[in-house]
């Protein structure tokens, strides 16, 4: 069953992860669906997002490799620092700096009071109508070479509430970015490159951390075979989801996922007032 399990889940992953949905609340809900009164747990989470954020740096790579290449050449000035690709590694740096913090700062809370599903239902309605009225009132000419330092940082910002499961990474990015008046590409792809070093940085310690509890004795909800079969699946799902989104964006809204957020939202309502989900 854990097998089984592990494939469905490695399939929610990778379908969430990148819509503006959160990846978070549908690992929690259908976790507790397949195995009640268990919680996958916000470790396993973050290691099956290696799977989703491995497809990132494939789809990626150029850029990645680019941004990278030019960021270190400029710290031993081979490369000028107004080079439009270290000024994006800086960008990322800066913005990746506040979920680090929070996440460590309110390490516990994440792991316990904040996964509670009333919680996770309340995110999801809320920040799906901000999410749509960000992306009515938005403007929607601005592309990433025009960031400023002070909009990176609050792209940062925005990526850190994804801490909270139902806020969505993806979705707290895109928003601030429509907010800020990207265009919906642009939004979208700063959101995937903003996700590599917090979310692969969340996945590793995720690691060490299910190490130590092994070794302390601690059982996991889920083995280490049926993690790593998760986090296979979420890889191609994902990149598949990559493609896919970003060809969406291109001529659509973000209304579908706001009136889905609604919807799941209202039903994990119904469910936890009838007793069919516990809400930790």
């Amino acid at each position: 069953m854990d097998w089984i399990v592990a494939v469905i889940l490695g399939i929610v992953q990778g379908l969430t992860e990148f819509l503006p949905i959160s990846s978070s609340a549908h690992l929690r809900i259908v976790g507790e669906i397949l195995m009640p009164g268990e919680d996958p747990g916000a470790f396993f989470t973050a290691i099956v997002q290696i799977g989703t954020e491995t497809a990132v740096l494939v789809y990626f790579w150029k850029d990645i490799t680019a941004i990278i290449g030019a960021w270190c050449r400029s710290l031993v000035g081979r490369e000028s620092r107004s080079d439009p690709r270290v000024r994006m590694g800086w960008l990322i740096i800066l913005g990746s700096v506040p979920i680090v913090l929070l996440g460590l700062l309110f390490e516990d809370q994440i792991d316990s009071v904040l996964r509670s599903l009333w919680i996770t239902a309340t995110m999801l309605i809320v920040f799906g109508l901000i999410l749509g009225l960000a992306d009515r009132i938005g403007p929607r000419e601005r592309t990433l070479e025009t960031m400023t330092w002070g909009q990176g940082l609050l792209y940062g910002c925005a990526q850190a509430l994804a801490l909270i499961p139902g806020v969505s990474r993806s979705g707290g990015t895109i928003m601030a970015g429509r907010f800020m008046g990207f265009t919906r590409p642009e939004a979208a792809r700063y959101s995937f490159l903003l996700a590599v070093p917090a979310v692969m940085g969340s996945g590793f310690y995720g690691l060490y951390k299910s190490f130590t509890e092994a070794s302390a004795g601690q059982e996991m909800v889920l083995g280490w075979g049926p993690i790593a079969v998760a986090t296979i699946v979420s890889f191609g799902v994902g990149y598949a989801v990559i493609v896919g989104f970003l060809k969406f964006v291109q001529t659509k809204s973000f209304a579908v996922f706001v009136w889905y957020r609604v919807a799941v939202g209202l039903l994990i309502y119904v469910l936890l007032g009838t007793g069919v989900l516990q809400p930790l």
